[in-house]
């Protein structure tokens, strides 16, 4: 009896041997399958596996500028309009913020837009940028116009997504869905206070654009202590609380025209219709528009001409004398005769 237990015994760890060994084969030739299936994808690789990822290489660099300029406007008008909007007790109890509440929505919605956008157009979300670094850099020109239609769209998107939030609020201070004026219309776009002159509000627009400029430039500078990656959106963030604080009272430092056009865009389609255009002369292109390119272009110039020593900079490019220079020590070196043959 014991015997037979035995024999029994001995067949069923024979079988559970036999199903343990099975497995060990059929996980390894999984394995080997898939390894080799890993290694046939490698070899079959390509950039573009579908037709969609050829649509998106196309696309990508446009989107990610429109989604930049878009967050920018969705926290940068924003704030304007529950800081504003709140002031009157028919919409709030009381006031849901202040002027550095305007100051600090702004500098997030830079922060996150060139967050989102950076590590695939560049975060320029600024057609003043684009521009200055086509001038200047080796941005090319033929991505410009690209680059800025869609930052203007991303602008009036944002900006018809917080109106169409913020709407019944606006209502209520307008007196009504059919009452629209430059009151509420400054919570999207930018107008200069009756005080100034034409000539100061030209002036501060450029001045607050040429500092973002040196600033930017100063963070793309490798020899000049960028910041570690990834933490480019905070110097952002400080530099446009910087500017609002200290230059954003008289004309509401637009220091981007896609921030301005586009939700001026929007406005005059939503009921504030042309008077968003013909406020002080045609304000909207020579202040919001004209004078942050060409502080932009000034930064740059600046930038350029004083600290930047990369190649990419035209203001950095070989002079005639320098190509000719570089020719005769080429010439020299090609009349050298090989080592050795002169002792043969």
């Amino acid at each position: 009896m014991s015997q037979r237990k035995q024999r029994t015994s001995t067949s069923s760890e024979a079988e559970k041997y036999k199903e343990t060994a099975s497995y060990h084969e059929d996980v390894s030739s999984s394995s080997q399958r898939a390894e080799s299936f890993d290694g046939e994808l490698a070899v079959h690789y390509t950039k573009y596996p579908n037709r969609w990822s050829r649509i998106r290489e196309v696309l990508r660099e446009p989107v990610a500028e429109f989604f930049g300029v878009m967050i920018l406007i969705i926290f940068g008008t924003g704030v304007d309009c529950q800081v504003v909007l709140s002031g009157n007790t028919s919409v709030a109890s009381s006031p849901k913020g202040d002027y550095l509440s305007l100051n600090f929505g702004w500098a997030v919605g830079t922060a996150l837009g060139v967050w989102v956008s950076s590590g695939i157009s560049g975060g320029h979300i600024n057609p003043a940028v684009t521009i200055a670094l086509a001038t200047f850099r080796d941005f090319p020109w033929r991505k410009v116009p690209a680059y800025i239609f869609a930052q203007v769209m991303g602008g009036l998107c944002g900006a018809g997504i917080i109106y169409a939030n913020y709407i019944h609020a606006i209502d209520i201070v307008e007196g009504g869905r059919n009452v629209r004026t430059l009151t509420t219309a400054s919570l999207f776009s930018t107008y200069a206070l009756d005080y100034m002159t034409s000539v100061s509000c030209f002036f501060d627009e450029f001045l607050g654009t040429a500092v973002l400029l040196i600033v930017v430039c100063a963070i793309n500078d490798n020899r000049n202590g960028p910041p570690p990656p990834g933490l480019a959106p905070l110097v952002l963030f400080i530099m446009i609380l910087g500017i609002g604080a200290a230059l954003g009272m008289q004309t509401g430092y637009a220091i981007n025209p896609a921030r301005d056009l586009g939700p001026r865009l929007l406005t005059a389609m939503v009921g504030y219709g042309g008077q968003v255009f013909s406020f002080r002369n045609q304000y909207w292109l020579w202040c919001p528009v004209i004078a942050p390119i060409i502080g932009a272009l000034v930064g740059t110039f600046l930038y350029d001409a004083f600290f930047f020593t990369g190649s990419e900079s035209i203001l950095n490019r070989p002079d005639a004398r320098a190509r000719a220079h570089h020719e005769r020590a080429m010439a020299a070196e090609r009349q050298r005769p090989i080592a050795g043959v002169e002792n043969v």
